[in-house]
């Protein structure tokens, strides 16, 4: 209309889903769903909270309105595309459903929008999944009304429009991205994470901290290529809506990590749940880079690792520990591109701590500091892996297109490799 032919993205887009935040919200669920119309609902949990005995209390509250349900306890913990699949044909099989609630943390949360999506249309799972891994079909139509019930403080699925999944073919961490996977609400409830024990609270915090970190230090959505409508994607940069999301789910990590992994006070637990909402909110509309993108490969190809307070039955890297181990060096190669940024964050994770006289230093060793001081393994060593190893992960790094392209400073293999390497050891 103008008349002038722009070259430079001048568009951001920002969405998140409604929220219900606070001990007790749990409860709730019956009177939410109720408001949908809905009769028949599909409850979508692991065996562990399952256990616990949350699904069947959601099961209660739904019946209060009139609402049946039923529960499926079979979420792998750190999807693969075998164990969604297995998930979809469940739900396939057992007839329609009118809706869906996810009891869990990512694993679960990010299985119920793969069921959703495959229930509602037609296609299989590599129909949808990125580019180049997958043919990134957008869905055609509108999902059903999809209730997300975190019981970790980490992942932020809740907030956003993406699942991520293992392809064990490929041994590669890939997922879904459109806003149409965004649940419909997210109904967070501190209560249910006070049974965390400190590995987990550990590892699933670290991704709140890399959700905030690399979202905030992200590539800014002016110095992208204008897109056009139907090419703009889910992750379209830093933005300034984004940008206070991720500062103040920074100040409650400050406040709060340690102490809820140390002791677990609901006013910690209850901060962390804030701050990965918040971090969801920030990082699944500007985007995450170099350490997710690392953590595909370092989780797809483990070898012999198990966790401490994580099921043993398999090896395994936690998707908070894979995202954290290389993330002190990605940042410092990150630095230059945009130093106000990662100098703001490292002052508000740890606005306490004596800054480093290398400015390019201070995020990291903030970082490392607050790995050290929560178990977190040091560097990808810790998880099993040598310097032998890193040609066998750059590649799965290298096929993260849609993460890669939203670091301000754009990796090659090389400098992948030597981010790998260099974070063999952390400390």
């Amino acid at each position: 209309m103008t008349g002038i032919e722009l070259k430079e993205e001048t568009i951001f887009t920002w969405g998140a889903p409604p929220l219900k935040f606070g001990a007790g919200a749990s409860d709730e669920i019956g009177f939410e769903m109720s408001g949908y119309g809905v009769k028949r609902v599909l409850i979508i949990t692991d065996p562990g909270v399952s256990a616990l005995g949350i699904p069947q209390r959601i099961a209660d509250t739904l019946s209060r309105y009139d609402i049946s349900s039923e529960i499926f306890d079979g979420v792998h913990v750190e999807p693969t595309d075998d164990s969604m699949n297995k998930a979809v044909e469940y739900a396939r099989v057992q007839g329609e459903w009118d809706g869906f609630v996810a009891v869990g943390g990512g694993s679960a949360i990010d299985t119920a929008k793969a069921i959703n999506l495959l229930t509602s249309h037609p296609g299989e799972l590599m129909d949808y999944i990125n580019k180049p891994i997958g043919a990134a079909k957008a869905p055609p139509g509108q999902l059903k009304p999809l209730i997300a019930v975190p019981t970790t403080a980490g992942t932020g699925s809740e907030s956003t429009a993406m699942c991520v999944l293992d392809i064990l073919s490929m041994k590669v961490k890939t997922g879904i991205s459109h806003w149409r996977l965004r649940p419909t609400l997210a109904v967070v409830d501190p209560l249910l994470t006070m049974t965390l024990g400190p590995e987990v609270s550990a590892a699933s915090g670290m991704d709140i901290v890399c959700h905030a970190v690399e979202s905030y230090t992200a590539r800014y959505y002016t110095t992208f290529d204008r897109k056009k409508p139907e090419e703009r994607v889910t992750y379209c940069g830093s933005n300034p809506v984004s940008d206070l999301w991720c500062e103040k789910s920074m100040t409650l990590i400050a406040q709060s990590f340690r102490g809820s992994v140390r002791d677990g006070s609901l006013e910690d637990r209850s901060n962390m749940m804030m701050a990965a909402t918040f971090a969801g909110m920030g990082f699944g509309n500007s985007g995450v880079h170099i350490p997710h993108a690392n953590a595909y490969p370092i989780a797809g190809m483990v070898k012999d690792y198990r966790p401490a307070g994580y099921p043993q039955d398999e090896p395994m890297v936690p998707h908070g520990q894979s995202v954290s181990l290389t993330a002190p060096e990605a940042f410092r190669f990150s630095f230059e591109s945009a130093p106000e940024r990662h100098l703001r964050a490292a002052e508000l994770m740890d606005p306490r701590a004596d800054r480093h006289s290398t400015p390019s230093e201070q995020l990291p060793s903030v970082l490392v500091s607050l790995m050290r001081d929560i178990d977190i393994p040091n560097g990808i060593g810790g998880v099993g892996y040598t310097e032998s190893d890193v040609p066998d992960l750059v590649p799965g790094t290298m096929k993260q297109a849609r993460l890669l392209a939203t670091c301000p400073k754009t990796p090659t293999e090389d400098d992948i490799a030597g981010i790998l390497t260099r974070s063999i050891e952390n400390w």
